[in-house]
């Protein structure tokens, strides 16, 4: 068919079209956006924490700014964690940014850059976070900048406390003395524990036994442990003011519940894990992290329980719990610091941050973010308690639960006496950093 002067000018315009839009495509690149050249690179994070809240940030950021498409998540286990970390400096593969809770602050401090007060003055600090958090704001600067808070929660079953005509969980510590374990206790003629008020006086067999003394400490006063230059001095059982040994009447008042000449007897080494207890319907109060409570749930969808703050003394006037803080640190050896101080300041913004806190179920540590509140179901008392929360500067766990363990143990046993075991348990300690 031939075609006319104007219907073959037409289709040579248009082939002309379609070759310069083929070669307008293949030269075409997307503009880059200022962050996406600033990150420089991949940007490994590794966290204590599990995986999933966190890559639902991550990939929500992706979705925002294509910048952020090499930034990845590996969760390893804190009781892993340093040993992985050393293994991979070794390797030259060191992360660009760790996600940790403080208790590993102290052994991975060397490891971590540093931000001078120059940079983010401490006054600044202490007027963005609530006051547990500066935890990670030490003499010479802030070694990881704070996410969220765990704080260590009463867990107590309802039925249980209905059926024995009880209303609601109890405030103090004299309540629990006075009234929970004498209640709930039930044990046959031989003292055989077949349902326990509260799992306190072991160690091994109680889950959070580090936090609970912890907790323990925190109300009777300790001094914990102060900075000395780049040292630590364990003051566990020196008060902050005035004369008294906190860390002493703790440990006493903790082995009351495991001896069975004891009218408080409610728990022994051969019970199970005090949380698999309670997930039976047979422990009537739980000291857990709040962040326990959706999984709770989930194990046992038929167990009727509830969460309250944990018990202070009937004369206090403060409240304290313990809580496990988490922050977002750069190591020294990271490979892209460019790029991991972009990320961690995404990370640990004020509306990031949340979306984290809330992912794991955990309380925010910005003023400003407590101060709006929770509608969760729990969410309301853990907002609450992590204003109460703190934690200290201990050695690493593993040695930190080993000392614990042992006196608890040799206490419990009648192997030693509490002052002299305690006073074996603060030189051991201050041995560990």
């Amino acid at each position: 068919m031939k075609l006319r002067p104007f219907e073959l000018t037409l289709v040579v315009i248009f082939g002309l079209l379609l070759v310069l839009a083929i070669v307008l495509l293949r030269l075409y690149k997307p503009e880059v956006s200022e962050e996406e050249l600033l990150l420089g690179g991949p940007v490994a994070i590794w966290g204590t924490l599990p995986e999933a809240p966190m890559n639902m940030v991550i990939d929500s950021l992706k979705t925002e700014n294509p910048g952020y498409k090499d930034v990845t998540y590996r969760f390893v286990a804190a009781e892993e964690f340093n040993q992985t970390f050393i293994n991979a400096l070794a390797d030259n593969q060191s992360p660009d940014l760790v996600l940790i809770s403080h208790e590993l602050l102290v052994e991975l401090r060397g490891r971590l850059e540093v931000t001078p007060y120059q940079s983010f003055p401490e006054r600044d600090f202490r007027s963005y976070y609530i006051e547990g958090a500066g935890i990670f704001a030490l003499k010479d600067g802030i070694y990881a900048y704070p996410i969220a808070v765990d704080p260590l929660m009463m867990y107590w079953n309802r039925d249980i406390f209905s059926f024995n005509n009880l209303l609601s969980a109890p405030k103090t510590w004299e309540e629990v003395v006075g009234e929970i374990v004498p209640e709930l206790t039930v044990r046959d003629f031989n003292r055989t524990i077949n349902q326990s008020a509260i799992a306190l006086g072991e160690y091994e067999n109680i889950k959070n036994a580090f936090a609970t003394i912890s907790m323990l400490l925190l109300q009777g006063g300790s001094a914990l442990v102060a900075e000395e230059g780049k040292s630590y001095l364990v003051r566990l059982d020196q008060m902050v003011n005035g004369p008294g040994r906190p860390f002493t009447l703790a440990i006493n008042f903790y082995s009351n519940f495991n001896s069975v000449s004891n009218t408080l007897y409610s728990w022994n080494k051969a019970l199970a894990l005090d949380r698999d207890v309670f997930l039976q319907d047979k422990l009537a109060l739980y000291f857990g992290l709040g962040s326990e409570a959706k999984e709770l749930e989930v194990k046992n969808p038929n167990l009727n329980f509830d969460i309250a703050e944990v018990p202070q003394g009937a004369g206090a006037t403060i409240k304290r719990t313990y809580g496990r803080f988490y922050g977002v640190a750069i190591p020294k050896e990271s490979k892209n610091k460019s790029g991991a101080y972009i990320v961690r300041q995404e990370l640990t913004n004020l509306s990031t941050a949340k979306k984290l806190a809330d992912g794991y179920f955990m309380a925010p540590v910005y003023r400003a973010s407590l101060g709006a509140g929770s509608n969760d179901v729990y969410g309301r008392l853990i907002y609450t308690s992590a204003l109460q929360a703190r934690g200290w500067l201990n050695p690493p766990r593993e040695d930190v639960d080993s000392t614990l363990s042992k006196l608890v143990e040799g206490v419990g046993a009648n192997r030693s006496d509490v002052s002299g075991a305690v006073d074996d348990a603060v030189t051991w300690l201050g041995q560990d950093y």
